[in-house]
């Protein structure tokens, strides 16, 4: 609740004094926005959320009046087994004690590039980083760096790449970001080949390079979808590839000379450990992980061919230099052994393969309890068993962030925090009982909300997009 907390604060010796102000307000006093990222904002939750969380474990999340809640957002989808996973604790603890942060090169960020660049199809090379932004903005820089060229490429259905400005100040968030510095990123549509045809054919021989995510909860190949929503998909072995956006892309890449990157900040170890691209049969130039890969410790990476790869090295006498990622943290230890021991509990209890059966079973779940309400045609499951979305409709059929609102806010009233849903490792039979119960009761006050009206039934102001040009 958005109640005041009590807290002691530091008083001479006697004294005593309550600080009475919501945790809303303190957070707000001392960081803008309120959180260190924008999607934990307050005006993306409702009312009955935790105004702050205390802890995590297994699948739960902790508030600060001790109410325990199951968690669907898991970490902005960074934490895949689950919370304070003690083996992946044990492992950072381990780096932490070889020293954290050392003056060269550590054994551990040996291990871990070798291990990452091992795994990925394609992969030669590896730069670490801690923030997704990090990587993607390296991504377009060695893009640009390697084919001379200025121009790159992301879908507008696709909502974050970076918090750079040449990604941020493409999107309607502008404040702050000269014209020139997002000049050079041109927006194509997800799925629909020809509007990035008609880019490489306005800018020949200028694209240096084509960013996107390999899915979201809109996949690349329309009969896959159809196919199977609950099962990975297997287009490496499809007879109708030529139908795959993602296949489609590279070939317009290869033709034109500009380079095929992929974003699997989300899809990496999640929708297979080799990423969603061993999935889909695509071997990219470039790629991007982060989020899931340490279980929610600091880790990123860019990955890619030698040659490109290369050309931020130091080693090629005479080449010109590009200055591709230097961080201080990039090779911190503790992550990086937590990236290693997360990668080895993914082989040995298959962690996709119980993401996938669970989101199956949820989505499943949630489309038969919409049908028992009798708001299946209001309350709908977009994507895949991996990657699925609540979409809340109004009467016009259009997307309703108030009813929106009131779904998660009645899901927190039983128990269950879903402001989007991201499966763990620790999400088994019971918690999905638990959030069948929670969806039931929900999804009732949902149907009446849908006769009488959504205001009255909200508890307080509507969620907003995170990507909107004013408060």
């Amino acid at each position: 609740m958005r109640g005041a907390k009590h807290t002691m604060t530091a008083e001479p010796e006697g004294s005593t004094q309550v600080d009475t102000r919501s945790y809303s307000e303190r957070l707000h006093k001392v960081i803008p926005g309120g959180a260190h990222t924008y999607s934990r904002g307050d005006d993306q939750y409702p009312s009955n959320a935790p105004e702050i969380l205390v802890s995590g474990k297994g699948a739960y999340v902790t508030d600060s009046v001790g109410r325990t809640l199951l968690d669907y957002g898991m970490g902005l989808r960074a934490v895949t087994l689950g919370y304070a996973d003690e083996r992946v604790n044990r492992a950072a603890q381990r780096g932490m004690e070889l020293g954290v942060n050392l003056t060269r090169a550590s054994v551990i960020e040996l291990e871990a590039a070798e291990r990452l660049v091992g795994l990925i199809d394609g992969a030669d090379m590896v730069k670490f980083a801690k923030n997704g932004s990090n990587v993607t903005t390296a991504a377009a820089k060695l893009a640009r760096a390697f084919t001379g060229r200025t121009f790159i490429c992301v879908p507008r259905q696709h909502p974050f790449f970076s918090f750079d400005d040449w990604f941020i100040g493409a999107t309607v968030l502008k404040r702050g970001i000269p014209e020139t510095h997002h000049a050079a990123t041109l927006l194509f549509d997800y799925g629909d080949i020809e509007s990035l045809r008609v880019l490489f054919d306005a800018y020949p021989g200028q694209i240096a390079g084509v960013m996107l995510e390999p899915a979201t909860t809109v996949g690349p190949c329309g009969h896959c979808a159809r196919v199977n929503r609950l099962m990975p998909p297997t287009c490496s072995e499809c007879p109708n590839r030529s139908d795959n956006f993602l296949v489609q892309v590279q070939e317009l890449c290869v033709k034109d000379g500009a380079l095929f990157i992929l974003d699997e900040m989300i899809t990496g170890f999640r929708w297979h450990l080799k990423g969603a691209q061993h999935l889909y049969g695509v071997r990219p130039d470039l790629t991007t992980f982060g989020k899931g890969m340490a279980n929610g410790f600091a880790v990123a990476a860019l990955t890619g061919r030698r040659e490109i790869m290369e050309v931020g090295g130091i080693n090629r006498a005479g080449q010109e230099r590009t200055f591709l990622i230097s961080t201080t943290h990039g090779g911190e230890m503790a992550s990086l052994a937590a990236f290693l021991e997360t990668v080895n509990i993914y082989e040995q209890f298959g962690v996709t393969d119980h993401l996938w059966r669970y989101g199956a079973r949820l989505l499943t779940g949630l489309e038969e309890l919409a049908r028992e309400a009798g708001v299946e045609q209001a309350f709908q499951i977009q994507g895949n068993g991996i990657s699925m979305n609540y979409v809340t409709l109004g009467a016009d059929g259009a997307p309703s962030l108030p009813l929106r609102t009131l779904f998660s806010q009645e899901m927190i009233r039983h128990g269950v925090l879903m402001p989007w849903i991201a499966p763990s490792f620790a999400h088994g039979e019971g918690e999905l009982d638990r959030t069948f119960e929670a969806a039931r009761r929900a999804l009732a006050v949902y149907a009446l909300a849908l006769e009488q009206g959504v205001d009255k039934f909200l508890q307080g102001p509507v969620i907003k997009p995170v990507f909107r040009q004013f408060n």
